[in-house]
């Protein structure tokens, strides 16, 4: 990938209105993008969000940050992934993760509170949310350094080559370890991919204030190619991202995508977001809804690959079937231990954490036996 890809202008061969341009940058065959398929996944994971925030709203959740209106950045970039790729997320990649296989049961806990993670990183190469800002690009840096050492790269074997994908929203732009791990990851030539969601919103705060030039343009000056596209349309950004994960397993870099999309709900089920933008600009994103414009591709006269009654069918009682056992599941997540939060973060607990938890379990002790 070269950086003449990166334009003022977001990449796109999806129209807003469902027509589907022909463009050599899409790859066919077996690394094409299975429309029906993405159009499920993308289906399937705003369901897990909309359930999300009705837990929330119900009191089974504590919180909730929403992806809704950023399937088709999610689901593009995440079946571009070989099985052998890492993932390094954000808190916000709900979709990355229904299409790298983790159970979206195991994404509830984290934000019911039962447990400080949900899943284990290395059974699907899909590491815990990070909720500290930016702090998963050096995470994923540093893996990409494994990589290298481990000669898992540019032996020119699909079943040996393997490449980092991080992903990151447009506030982590303004985040210091963001830009050290674009320092880093140029210096060294890693086989990392930075997947950046500008969703236009880091919280209040609207992109311009943060930046006065695309995100994309920003890596031409740590030295490696950044592409902007659109971030609502699932085969652009399937295509960018299987670029760039090619490169980067062929040894030749880093890569920057900015994906241009959109948050239709607020930074979090805390937030109110009426109080900082308009429901006007909602409703105009709302017009290039991801899912809405491949349903047209994919129900349009003349498709490819038309969606019939049949799958449409299917595809709605499959949804109820993830929503019950999200409702079910959900409730069901086991309540931890009172001395868990002292596990699994070291090896050999030190002397003064064992001391905290040996006082927090007599207080808590104390508390049963006083009331």
């Amino acid at each position: 990938m070269t950086d003449e890809h990166a334009t003022d202008q977001p990449w796109s061969v999806l129209s807003s209105s469902g027509v589907l341009r022909a463009s050599e940058r899409v790859p066919g065959g077996a690394d094409a993008l299975d429309l029906r398929a993405a159009y499920r996944d993308m289906v399937l994971a705003r369901r897990i969000d909309t359930e999300a925030i009705a837990l929330q709203r119900q009191g089974e959740l504590g919180l909730w940050p929403s992806m809704r209106g950023q399937e088709g950045a999610q689901v593009g970039a995440g079946s571009a992934l070989r099985p052998r790729d890492v993932v390094f997320p954000t808190y916000r990649e709900h979709a990355v993760a229904w299409c790298f296989g983790v159970d979206p049961v195991q994404l509830l806990g984290l934000f019911r509170g039962t447990t400080m993670g949900g899943w284990d990183p290395r059974e699907r190469n899909f590491n815990l949310y990070t909720l500290v800002i930016g702090a998963q690009t050096l995470h994923a840096v540093g893996y990409a350094m494994g990589i290298v050492r481990d000669g898992d790269v540019a032996t020119g074997d699909p079943e040996r080559d393997r490449a980092v994908l991080v992903f990151l929203g447009d506030g982590a732009l303004s985040e210091g370890e963001t830009n050290e791990a674009f320092v880093w990851a140029a210096a060294q030539n890693l086989p990392v991919v930075f997947f950046c969601q500008n969703n236009q919103w880091a919280i209040s705060a609207p992109f311009s204030v943060q930046s006065r030039v695309p995100a994309a343009e920003r890596a031409r000056g740590f030295g490696f190619p950044g592409v902007r596209v659109d971030g609502n349309d699932v085969v652009a950004c399937h295509a960018a991202t299987h670029e760039a994960l090619a490169q980067a397993r062929a040894g030749n870099g880093p890569t920057l995508i900015e994906a241009v999309t959109y948050r239709s709900n607020p930074h979090t089920t805390s937030d109110d977001d009426l109080r900082y933008r308009s429901a006007a600009e909602n409703d105009a994103w709302a017009a290039r809804d991801p899912l809405e414009r491949l349903h047209v591709l994919l129900s349009g006269p003349g498709a490819a690959y038309p969606m019939d009654d049949a799958f449409l069918a299917d595809l709605a009682a499959e949804e109820e079937r993830l929503a019950e056992r999200l409702r079910t599941g959900c409730r069901a997540l086991p309540v931890p231990a009172p001395s868990d939060p002292f596990l699994h973060t070291l090896s050999t607990l030190p002397p003064d954490l064992a001391r905290q938890r040996d006082e927090h379990l007599a207080f808590l002790a104390a508390e049963e036996v006083s009331a």
